[in-house]
C-alpha cells in the first residue's frame, strides 16, 4: 500500500515520478470529455507539459483518426484516448418513453418519430482505432476494459488510466491491470463514471474522502479528479496522495474549448450549490448547471427519465434547440461544484499559472 505520511517532498517527488513515467513537465491531465475536448485544446495542454485528452464517445474510427491526427499536427505531447465501457441492453418501457416525451416537449420541440432509436457508436470499432492510433494512454469510463483488449494495450506499450467513482472499483481496476487509476469526487462536472448506473446516486463520495482510501488500497499511480480547479486543488490533491490531477469545467472557460459563450458565461457564475446531479439529460447520473430544465426534472412532477441512451436520444431534439437559441435552461451544461474557479485565458497559460501556484502553496 502506498505510505500516505504526507508532507511537502513526498507530495512533489510523487508528482516528479508521475512526470517521469507519462513524459510529462506538468501533472496536470485535461479530463477527456466528449464534446468539449478539441484538438485545439489538448494541444494547447500538451504543449505546455500537461496531458491532453479526447472524450471520444460519439467518434466513430474515422473521426478518431481525424482528431488524433490533428492533435499530432498541433503537437508532439502527450494525449489520451477515452471512451465510455458499454452498459447492458436497456430495458425498453415504451408507455414510460411517451411521458417522457411529453414532459420533454414543454421544454422544447416535438420529439421525432423514432428518436429513441439513435444507434450507439460501435464500442470494438472504437477500441480497434484506438489501437491503430497508438495513443501514450488509453483511458476508460463506466467500467473496465474486455481482457483481451487490456492485453492488446500492454502488447502495445499503451498505459490504461481508469476512472473510479469508489474504492471497491479501484481495486477491480487494479486487478484487471489498470496502470492509473483516476480517482473521479462527486463535485466532478458532467457524467458520474460509476460502473454500475443504476445505483450511481448510492455512492456519492467527495474528492477528499475518495482520494486517500484510494490510495490506501491501490499500489499504482492515482489521479484526483473533481472540483479541482486552481491551485489550491491541485495541492490539496497531491498532499492527500495523489500523483496528478485531471481538470474538466476549470477548462472549459478557455477560448480552445470551443463551447458556447452562454455555457461557458453560465460556467464562470456558478457557485458550488448551483449545480444539480440528474439522470434527466442522457439516463446516465451526471452534475449540471441548476438550470429551470435540470431543476424540473428531478420534482415529483417530472417522470422517471429512461435509462441510458434512450434519454440521451430523447432529449435531443430540446438540447439542440436550447443550443441553436443559446437558451441556457435547455442545454445539457455539464459543471462541476468549483466552475465559479475557471478562468477564461488561453489553456496554455492556465496550465503554467495552475502548476506554479500549486508549487508555491505545496512549499
Amino acid at each position: 500500500m502506498n505510505d500516505q505520511k504526507q508532507h511537502p517532498a513526498k507530495a512533489l517527488a510523487r508528482a516528479e515520478n508521475f512526470k517521469d513515467e507519462f513524459n510529462l513537465q506538468i501533472p496536470i491531465l485535461l479530463a477527456p470529455m466528449p464534446n468539449a475536448t478539441p484538438p485545439e485544446l489538448a494541444a494547447a495542454i500538451s504543449n505546455k507539459g500537461g496531458m491532453g485528452a479526447c472524450g471520444a464517445l460519439f467518434l466513430g474510427a474515422e473521426e478518431i483518426r481525424s482528431w488524433v491526427n490533428d492533435m499530432r499536427s498541433q503537437s508532439n505531447g502527450v494525449f489520451q484516448l477515452n471512451t465510455w465501457i458499454p452498459d447492458p441492453e436497456p430495458k425498453r418501457d415504451h408507455k414510460a418513453e411517451r411521458s417522457v416525451c411529453e414532459f420533454l416537449e414543454k421544454w422544447g420541440p416535438a420529439i421525432p418519430v423514432g428518436a429513441a432509436e439513435i444507434p450507439l457508436i460501435d464500442f470494438q470499432e472504437q477500441c480497434d482505432a484506438f489501437l491503430e492510433a497508438g495513443p501514450s494512454v488509453v483511458s476508460s469510463i463506466m467500467g473496465l476494459y474486455p481482457t483481451d483488449f487490456v492485453k492488446a494495450l500492454k502488447d502495445r506499450n499503451i498505459k490504461w488510466f481508469a476512472k473510479v467513482t469508489t474504492v471497491s472499483e479501484a481495486v477491480s481496476a487494479e486487478k484487471a491491470g489498470a496502470d492509473v487509476i483516476v480517482a473521479q469526487g462527486m463535485e466532478a462536472g458532467g457524467h458520474k463514471g460509476a460502473f454500475n448506473a443504476s445505483d450511481a446516486d448510492m455512492n456519492m463520495i467527495g474528492l477528499f474522502s475518495l482520494v486517500p482510501a484510494i490510495c490506501d488500497a491501490v499500489n499504482v499511480p492515482v489521479v484526483a479528479s473533481g472540483g479541482v480547479a486552481d491551485p489550491r486543488g491541485i495541492a490539496a490533491a497531491l498532499t492527500l496522495g495523489a500523483s496528478a490531477v485531471e481538470i474538466g469545467t476549470g477548462f472549459l472557460r478557455c477560448p480552445e474549448a470551443a463551447i458556447s459563450k452562454t455555457w461557458a458565461d453560465a460556467i464562470a457564475r456558478t457557485k458550488p450549490e448551483d449545480t444539480i446531479v440528474t439522470r434527466a439529460f442522457s439516463g446516465r447520473l451526471g452534475r449540471s448547471i441548476r438550470t429551470k430544465y435540470a431543476v424540473a426534472s428531478v420534482s415529483g412532477e417530472a417522470p422517471i427519465p429512461a435509462p441510458y441512451p434512450i434519454q440521451r436520444n430523447l432529449t435531443k431534439a430540446m438540447r439542440d434547440n436550447a443550443s441553436k437559441e443559446n437558451n441556457i435552461d435547455g442545454m445539457q451544461a455539464w459543471a462541476g461544484q468549483s466552475s465559479s474557479l475557471a478562468q477564461g485565458i488561453p489553456a496554455g497559460e492556465l496550465v503554467d499559472r495552475l502548476w506554479k501556484g500549486a508549487v508555491e502553496l505545496i512549499n
